[in-house]
Order: C-alpha cells, then structure tokens, then sequence
C-alpha cells in the first residue's frame, strides 16, 4: 500500500509521497492515511540527519589529517553531497501537510 502513495529516494534515503492523483481526488480516508504515514516518515529525518552530520565530522577529519591532494579533493566533493543531502532532508522536514476543511494538501 505504501508504493501506492510514496517512493523511495535512493539520495536521500527515505520514502517521498508521489501521489498519483490530485489530493482533492483521495478521500478523506485516504488523505488521512497518506499523512499519518507521511508524518512516521517525517518523523524518522532528524535521526537520519544526525547520522549524516556523524559521518560529515568522520569526513573532516579524515580531511584535515590528508595530504594527498586528489583524496582531499574526494572527500571534499563527499562533504558536499552529504550537506546537500541534509539540506533537501531538512527542506522535506520543514514541509507542513495537512489535511484542510476542503481537502487540499499544502506544503
């Protein structure tokens, strides 16, 4: 059922709603099942977050002990996606669904 309303996104590691339909077109049922999971989902970033954030500090230390220009250049570039990672995780935290008095989903 949870394929019905959300895919995985490999980048970012967690489940994303991908709704088929308008949200105007679910029934409230539907709307309220879609959140509830959304909301289990939500819930799970900031751990994630945090785990990212553990292994950017493993990264800059490794870095700040590298000499090899071409690995420092590596691990910069992985400190990179990682903080772009967060930043799009945190973007998808922030985001306020609800189900309103006429059914529409705002973000």
């Amino acid at each position: 059922m949870l394929q019905d309303y959300f895919s995985y996104d490999e980048r970012l590691g967690i489940f994303l709603p991908n709704l088929k339909l308008d949200w105007e077109d679910y029934s409230f049922d539907q709307q309220q099942m879609i959140l509830t999971e959304w909301e289990y989902i939500r819930g799970e970033i900031p751990d994630l977050i945090k785990r990212l954030e553990f292994s950017i500090n493993d990264k800059l230390e490794k870095l700040n002990h590298e000499s090899d220009f071409v690995l420092s250049c590596k691990l910069n570039s992985d400190i990179a996606d990682l903080a772009s990672i967060i930043n799009d995780l945190w973007i998808w935290f922030r985001s306020n669904q609800q189900v309103s008095n006429d059914t529409k989903i705002h973000g």
